[in-house]
């Protein structure tokens, strides 16, 4: 199968051809810096600490069926704790069980995308 013929790397001022979005050199700038707007570290210690682990799986023992899925008529089971109001840094929000509900993947992927938190690139959520 024919590759697509080399482009200009995308930063600007580079003249190397390259067959992705930026040549090798930039792609490493791009990936740091896109990995650096996401969700800041302190959010990311949250999900990764004990007492989250404790809370989740509390939480999917007490409700093993997807929440959206159950108003639909449908049996999936669980797989994601949400926030039912996006915590955006509120710490009381975020360890609240009352703003919690368990989802399958589908659902909460649909939820995150109508929340508009992808696209939504000029929010800065402090923490």
């Amino acid at each position: 199968m024919p590759r697509k013929p080399l482009a200009p790397c995308r930063h600007p001022g580079c003249p190397e051809l390259t067959d992705a979005r930026f040549c090798p050199k930039h792609m490493q700038e791009y990936n740091w810096r896109y990995n650096r707007k996401e969700r800041p570290k302190y959010s990311k210690q949250l999900y990764n600490s004990a007492r989250w682990q404790r809370l989740r799986k509390k939480v999917l023992l007490a409700h093993p069926l997807c929440v959206e899925c159950e108003r639909q008529g449908r049996i999936t089971p669980a797989t994601i704790v949400d926030h039912v109001k996006p915590h955006k840094g509120n710490l009381n929000l975020f360890w609240d069980e009352n703003n919690l509900q368990a989802l399958c993947k589908n659902c909460h992927d649909s939820k995150t995308t109508k929340e508009g938190r992808w696209g939504d690139k000029n929010k800065i959520y402090s923490y």
